[in-house]
């Protein structure tokens, strides 16, 4: 399994018993097999807020590139970017002013960014 964080909650009682009941009468392997299931679950049900809020931030530790295919899959999806780079941004020569800042919503970037001039200008409100 992935790296696990360990997380405390409170609950009632009653709750508390209640899953217990589950566990005992074999629904659930153990209470952690019923929160892991119960997590999925809930995530599951916000699947397509947490894709969209994915789709609209790209965070990254290291380098990223950034070229005109990547932003115009974005422009035809009416999405925007907020990029949060920790390293080096690469937005390609390929990329217009146009494209750029209408693709491109916000840039921050502890490290480098590499782009023509003419993007850099245009998006020097977005840049953080």
């Amino acid at each position: 399994m992935a790296d696990i964080e360990k997380v405390s909650i409170n609950l009632s009682v009653v709750d508390l018993g209640q899953i217990d009941l589950l566990v005992d009468q074999g629904f659930y392997s153990s209470r952690t097999d019923f929160f892991r299931a119960a997590v999925r679950t809930q995530l599951g049900g916000h699947d397509e807020a947490i894709k969209q809020a994915v789709v609209r931030t790209s965070s990254v530790l290291g380098v990223i590139l950034f070229d005109r295919e990547r932003l115009e899959r974005m422009q035809q999806h009416n999405e925007q970017a907020r990029i949060v780079v920790v390293g080096l941004l690469i937005l390609s020569n390929d990329i217009s002013v146009e494209l750029a800042q209408a693709t491109i919503k916000s840039i921050k970037v502890y490290g480098a960014l590499r782009a023509s001039p003419e993007v850099k200008a245009a998006l020097a409100d977005r840049i953080q």
